[in-house]
């Protein structure tokens, strides 16, 4: 391979990198309350998503370099690629992949809880008497933190000292056998991973696969407006039947509310409270038509009218894409189901593709001309990240019933951000187990290699692959061929994922089983949202409302506060002058 060629692989995924800070920066800002913004928790959250996605996205270099090593057409290797440049190839890549994944594990485990405790310490009003030191704070933040060092030490002494599973199956397992020739320390860090990846099987199977839903049904749909005529004449409506309501009662009572029973007192505080929020929404539903108004407004609505068949082609073709990728999953499920090497006992490793898989065959045929398979990989990631997000804005961030904390555009607070960030990288973590082993499996082993298959014909002749392709196959079915172990080289994220569910059967079946339970899910959450008409989220409206109330107050006691402050220090100076 040229230096050239390795260089331009390099350069593309150094590009990818930025975009996805660039992705990460815009998520940021567009969640995050501007009321409450922390520089700490807005730059812990990009690089920790950022680099989350840039693990993920490393797989299509991965299968660009072990791929360049060989000549599909011919299904040999290269002239260049001896097997020293082959290990150099496998060894960078293999420090990159345990430099990134160290990093995640520690901005999951030590760096967001940190930051989070960080914020939670944070008193401005003994910050601003000089009462809280930097000191004081970066303590009280740390004591809390030593509880996820003690966990982060734990899982490491349990995966360095774990004994691993034994195997006397050899029926093709012995190919993945050599490749797992591994120290106690990278045993300690694939078993932390591998938890780390179980726990993200959650989000990802209850929030992800309801994103996924979600998301193109609702570009394809679109919602009510909250300056819709119709919500406004409903606020008015309603605003008349409460005080006519009222003065029903008042007239019963004489106005002597002491003459109400209790059940009428009740009803009465009830209206009273209902008709300072219907107040606030026609408010809200007056000031959102006056924007309207406006040349800006005007010609954004305009604009938003243009592109709107865009915007429903757009969530017409994203619904394909997830459907597809759905269907794949599901075959590929079955594929492992029915034709694993040793089912449970090694996670359900597949040996080859048994049933055609979609997705893969785009990946493999597309991966002959880079960089097009890894844009189309970039794609399908981010799809799957921003259903995440859509999955996590639409179910919340809740502890079994209880909802914590509420994810929304523009009114996400610096702790619910780190929260969610954190769920974003659990989830990706388990992403990247979903596109390498289920959804692209043959992709992400072995991209477009083939190898020669020069085994004695009828007359005992050893084929040329030179002179005829019928001897040139896939390396996805190199399981058992001493011809393919010369050629074929698998990625090293598929090494890396094979040696977790081989040295730790218990979480491949983890893993395999949550595939079919985000299918089942997807699939209920996505008939229901064809079902559910969209609707205006009114108590959304009232939340609106009553923050930029809050924000007005706020605002006036401000200017109120520097008026008498100046009107203070103008007195003072005259005295001062007398």
């Amino acid at each position: 391979m040229t230096l050239l060629q390795t260089s331009l692989i390099w350069v593309v995924y150094a590009i990818v990198v930025a975009v996805l800070f660039t992705v990460a920066s815009v998520f940021v800002y567009v969640y995050q309350t501007p009321r409450d913004r922390s520089p700490s928790v807005t730059v812990t959250c990009i690089i920790a998503i950022a680099c989350l996605l840039a693990t993920t996205l490393l797989l299509p270099v991965d299968v660009a370099l072990v791929s360049s090593t060989v000549s599909t057409a011919v299904g040999q290797r290269k002239d260049w690629a001896s097997q020293e440049v082959v290990d150099k190839i496998i060894f960078s890549l293999t420090l990159v992949y345990y430099f990134l994944y160290s990093v995640d594990i520690l901005l999951c485990l030590l760096i967001i809880p940190f930051i989070y405790f960080w914020y939670e310490e944070y008193d401005e009003v003994a910050a601003q008497t000089g009462e809280q030191s930097f000191g004081q704070r970066f303590w009280g933040a740390f004591k809390y933190t030593l509880s996820f060092v003690a966990i982060l030490i734990i899982l490491f002494l349990v995966g360095f000292f774990v004994p691993v599973s034994k195997s006397d199956d050899d029926n093709g397992l012995d190919f993945f056998k050599r490749l797992l020739t591994e120290n106690r320390g990278e045993r300690a860090l694939t078993f932390a991973v591998g938890l780390l990846t179980t726990i993200g099987m959650c989000v990802f199977v209850l929030h992800t696969s309801t994103g996924l839903a979600v998301l193109p049904v609702r570009l394809i749909k679109g919602g009510p407006s909250v300056s819709n005529q119709n919500f406004k004449a409903n606020s008015v409506v309603q605003l008349e039947s409460n005080r006519e309501r009222q003065r029903q009662l008042e007239g019963r009572c004489g106005g002597n509310y002491d003459h109400l029973s209790s059940k009428d007192r009740r009803e009465l505080d009830a209206l009273v409270r209902e008709e300072r929020t219907l107040i606030r929404r026609q408010r809200l539903a007056e000031e959102a038509e006056g924007e309207s108004q406006s040349l800006l407004m005007r010609a954004w609505y305009r604009l938003e009218a243009i592109f709107r068949p865009f915007k429903l082609l757009g969530g017409v073709l994203l619904l394909l894409v997830v459907l597809l990728t759905w269907i794949s999953m599901l075959l590929t499920a079955i594929d492992k189901a029915k034709n694993s090497i040793c089912k449970h006992r090694c996670g359900y490793i597949l040996g080859h593709i048994n049933i055609f898989n979609p997705i893969n065959q785009i990946f493999v045929q597309s991966a002959k001309v880079f960089p097009i398979d890894y844009l189309i990989f970039t794609i399908l990631v981010l799809i799957f990240f921003f259903g995440s997000v859509v999955g996590i804005a639409t179910v919340g961030i809740r502890f079994l019933w209880i909802n914590i904390f509420q994810v929304r555009k523009g009114h996400t607070s610096p702790q619910a951000l780190l929260l969610m960030t954190a769920m974003l990288m659990l989830s990706i973590l388990a992403l990247n187990y979903t596109i390498t082993m289920v959804a692209a499996p043959q992709y992400a082993t072995f991209g477009p290699q083939t190898f020669c298959d020069r085994s004695p014909d009828s007359s005992g002749r050893l084929p040329d692959c030179q002179e005829t392709k019928h001897s040139v196959k896939p390396c996805s079915e190199a399981i058992g061929n001493e011809a393919a172990r010369a050629v074929c080289t698998p990625s090293v994220a598929s090494t890396l994922l094979n040696r977790l569910t081989i040295r730790f059967p218990f979480f491949g079946v983890i893993f395999f089983w949550a595939q079919f339970a985000f299918l089942g899910i997807h699939l209920l959450a996505l008939v229901t949202s064809l079902l559910r008409s969209p609707k205006l989220d009114e108590r959304q409206l009232d939340e609106d409302a009553e923050n930029a109330e809050e924000e007005a107050l706020l605002a006036s006691n401000r200017r109120r506060a520097d008026t008498q402050w100046q009107d203070v220090i103008g007195r003072a100076s005259r005295r001062d002058e007398v």
